[in-house]
């Protein structure tokens, strides 16, 4: 069974000439695999994503003939039903950590509220959010665990947000643009962590990101998306054969060396994301 069903998903925004539609029919289904999802700046990739966790921002408006996960109904939910879902089942890392962290609370508190929400005893979530803080490669974890969010760098205020996201170990994480700030080195370590939670715990994860050569080689699957459309649907490992022509932009602009138009790397995953 899928873990996540979309049907015809609409986000509307009211405008002073009238209604704008930023996600327009979006369907898809999510099972426990890694689904890619690429497009320009402006296509409605974030916003999807937002809408599938009821976090559309007012005056906005998400609708869908069909909005399931797990086999539970996810339209009109209320407030508490959100709640009890968000953090323990359903996550999303958000692009830009100076938005997603609290400014005044310590790092560690905001990790271990992800936990005590949902009744993780204290020390119990405190020692679970040390742990995620060093899995994501963090050197000190006691010393970011009591820092505020303007003591870190942005590539470690994005680890610590990746960590606040993953120390609950949900069933599905949307990840939009998780490693943009991250160097190489840490980008592998983050991949590695998310790999391990879809092979080991059978998680869902869509990754939504401008990188189609990181998505070639660690997503399943990929949806391309064009002005709240989604405008074609292929295997990962196919990307580079795409047809739509909107894809074939999308990989014509990838930088070349020496004017050399070389396809995307298939890369074996296994091997890729590997300890």
């Amino acid at each position: 069974m899928s873990l996540l069903e979309v049907e015809n998903l609409r986000v509307t925004f009211p405008t002073r000439h009238g209604p704008s539609e930023v996600v327009r029919g979006v369907s898809f289904t999510l099972g426990r695999e890694r689904l890619g999802i690429v497009g320009e700046s402006g296509s409605g990739k974030s916003q999807t994503g937002r809408a599938l966790l009821g976090l559309t921002p007012p005056p906005g408006k998400a609708t869908a003939d069909r909005l399931s996960f797990d086999g539970s109904d996810l339209r009109g939910l209320s407030a508490r039903e959100w709640r009890s879902l968000r953090g323990q089942r359903m996550s999303m890392v958000m692009q830009d950590p100076k938005f997603s962290l609290n400014p005044v609370m310590p790092v560690g508190k905001q990790l271990m509220e992800a936990l005590r929400t949902h009744g993780t005893p204290r020390a119990q979530a405190k020692r679970a959010s040390l742990d995620m803080l060093e899995a994501v490669q963090i050197r000190d974890p006691e010393r970011v665990f009591r820092a505020y969010p303007h003591e870190l760098s942005g590539g470690m205020g994005q680890r610590a947000m990746i960590a606040m996201m993953l120390v609950s170990e949900p069933d599905l994480l949307i990840a939009d643009e998780p490693t943009s700030a991250l160097d190489v080195t840490i980008q592998i370590e983050v991949l590695r962590i998310l790999d391990r939670l879809v092979t080991d715990r059978g998680m869902g994860l869509i990754f939504i990101s401008h990188d189609l050569r990181l998505v070639s080689s660690f997503c399943d699957r990929v949806l391309v998306m064009y002005a709240g459309r989604v405008v074609e649907e292929l295997r990962a490992s196919e990307l580079h054969a795409a047809q739509h022509p909107y894809t074939r932009g999308l990989l014509n602009c990838l930088p070349q060396i020496d004017g050399d138009r070389r396809p995307l790397p298939t890369l074996d995953r296994d091997a890729a994301w590997a300890e």
